[in-house]
């Protein structure tokens, strides 16, 4: 039985004759992106807020959507639920309601009166308040962490290839992650240290994808020097089209049966790592491989100088 092949071996598809049009397209989305995050913000949750933290334990096994329907129907705000060792123990996060200090007792009063009523015999623990120096601190670290990631992967490009190489990971990268924060300012979907886990995702798969497809144009530069820039970019994306299909394919695939079968509680991490994926698989091809023609990358540019010599230094006859 011969193997299912979802890309044909003589696939040649023009990617760079849209370069442009992509290009204006990646621009205007990543600013309005950028503009919808600084007008309408990002829906902080309770890690990055402040808030109370409230432990429980029940005298039975509790279906945790069960939990969170309670929980939601006191309208206290957005609340996180979260199974601590086995499904008798959860941890309840409560959102800082606005007002003194006392608001924030009376909502810890009003969830532990609601538990032990609903579940009988169920323990509830003093609540433990989460500062917003903090909540401020975990945000600092979560924005410290994918800063420090970008850069540290913009390095090693830089080492492993050349400077234009590095420039364009980061460029791709910068791209992926605004477009994603975007999503989350445009939906008001609750960031929390999973959605800062998804990013950092976001910024492995990107970087995977964009280093075969760089290692691919390397191959080629010095394979094909008479080449064009332009068709050796549409030669190298071809070559890898076939890796770069059959992967985010799978990934998309797992992530979406995970999106609707799977607990809420990771909705919004699954969610951000599929939508990171799409578009990564597409800076890869549209954004990598063309910002190498705007730096000026040309078929001869790492060529060393004996090597140029070399090669136009006529044959002597024998």
């Amino acid at each position: 039985m011969p193997l299912l092949k979802l890309v044909p071996d003589n696939t040649n598809i023009d990617f760079m004759r849209v370069r442009n049009v992509a290009l204006i397209l990646s621009i205007l989305l990543t600013v309005a992106a950028l503009a919808l995050v600084a007008v309408r913000g990002l829906n902080l949750g309770i890690d990055f807020v402040g808030g109370q933290v409230v432990r429980t334990e029940f005298q039975q096994p509790v279906d945790i959507e069960d939990l969170r329907g309670k929980v939601a129907a006191l309208e206290q705000g957005d609340a996180s639920i979260q199974e601590f060792g086995d499904s008798r123990t959860y941890q309840i996060r409560l959102p800082r309601p606005e007002g003194p200090d006392t608001a924030a007792a009376a909502a810890v009063t009003e969830l532990r009166t609601m538990l032990q009523r609903e579940y009988p015999g169920a323990r509830v623990d003093a609540g433990e308040s989460v500062s917003g120096k903090v909540s401020e601190e975990l945000a600092w670290d979560g924005a410290l962490a994918i800063g420090l990631s970008m850069l540290g992967i913009a390095i090693y490009i830089w080492i492993r290839f050349e400077w234009q190489f590095g420039v364009g990971a980061l460029v791709t990268l910068f791209h992926d992650v605004s477009m994603v924060l975007g999503f989350f300012a445009l939906t008001q979907l609750q960031v929390d240290l999973n959605i800062v886990a998804a990013f950092l995702a976001i910024v492995g798969y990107s970087l995977n994808d964009t280093v075969v497809i760089y290692d691919r144009i390397r191959e080629n530069l010095r394979k094909f020097r008479k080449m064009a820039m332009i068709p050796l970019l549409n030669v190298s994306l071809n070559e890898t089209l076939s890796r770069t299909v059959v992967t985010s394919l799978s990934i998309m695939i797992a992530l979406a049966v995970l999106l609707f079968f799977g607990p809420e509680v990771i909705f919004g991490l699954t969610l951000a790592v599929l939508l990171g994926t799409f578009i990564g698989t597409y800076s890869s091809i549209y954004i990598s491989a063309p910002v190498l023609v705007w730096l000026g990358v040309t078929p001869d540019s790492f060529v060393r100088g004996d090597d140029h010599d070399t090669a136009s230094k006529p044959v002597e006859a024998a």
